[in-house]
């Protein structure tokens, strides 16, 4: 088995190593990691400029110029001899549950390789810090163990969004499978003046959950279980497709002819 690792911590952060070693006992491992921090950049490419790739020496590890989701499709359209068996991304530091799905530049990592038909897991912890890695990366492994039958057994592309709280193995409750929360809007942003004198912006904090309730990824964190959300990339409501049939009739650009 071939194991395609990647990140949005960058390259040097303890997750992604912590989690390439976890997964060595499966297969080969490659790490294809952004030069530097990329949270938050969702499902970005770099289409402006041409990215920069660095094979370490004596090391299945590239570094790129550029997004998680560069990263990945980059390793996916040329770099790479061979597809993957499987797409990892993370250990990210920090939770990416209900609304910050949207966001993560670890889950677009995971989405990159879903879009391209390979079963993909994206992997957080709740806190930020690195407190208890050893023990997310024992879990990872748990969760691509239990997964590798069920790849074999559909032989179609399962994403996976799995958010670990940051406790010892034996402390965890178990593993839950769940949908997303939702949060409620981010708080106000923080203006401050340059020291050039010109107002700057920082965004504000993320929401406080706003659905929380069981079955979701917030109330499975919050009481000691790992998480794990199945998600699509689908955006279509098809409830309301019907519905804006109704609104575009055949007649709407009528009056523009």
């Amino acid at each position: 088995m071939h194991i395609l690792v990647s990140n949005d911590d960058g390259y040097r952060a303890p997750g992604i190593a912590a989690l390439a070693k976890a997964m060595r006992r499966f297969g080969r491992v490659t790490i294809v990691a952004p030069d530097h921090n990329h949270s938050g950049a969702s499902n970005s490419l770099t289409l402006n400029r041409p990215l920069t790739v660095e094979h370490m020496p004596g090391d299945d590890l590239y570094v790129v110029s550029g997004t998680p989701s560069d990263c990945v499709h980059v390793a996916l359209t040329g770099l790479l001899d061979e597809k993957p068996d499987l797409v990892v991304s993370g250990i990210n530091c920090g939770a990416n549950m209900g609304d910050d799905t949207m966001y993560s530049g670890t889950v677009a990592a995971a989405i990159e390789g879903y879009l391209f038909g390979i079963p993909s897991i994206a992997f957080s912890q709740i806190d930020k810090g690195w407190a208890e890695l050893e023990s997310a990366a024992e879990v990872a492994g748990v969760v691509v163990e239990k997964f590798l039958p069920q790849i074999r057994e559909k032989r179609e592309a399962v994403l996976l969004n799995v958010n670990m709280p940051n406790m010892p193995r034996e402390a965890l409750q178990g593993i839950r499978a769940t949908r997303l929360g939702r949060r409620s809007s981010a708080e106000s942003v923080i203006r401050e003046m340059s020291p050039r004198g010109f107002p700057i912006y920082w965004l504000g904090a993320a929401g406080k959950p706003a659905d929380a309730a069981e079955g979701t990824d917030f109330w499975a964190t919050s009481h000691g279980f790992v998480s794990v959300t199945p998600l699509q990339t689908d955006l279509t409501n098809h409830r309301q497709v019907g519905e804006a049939a109704r609104w575009f009739d055949s007649d709407s650009l009528a009056g523009n002819r």
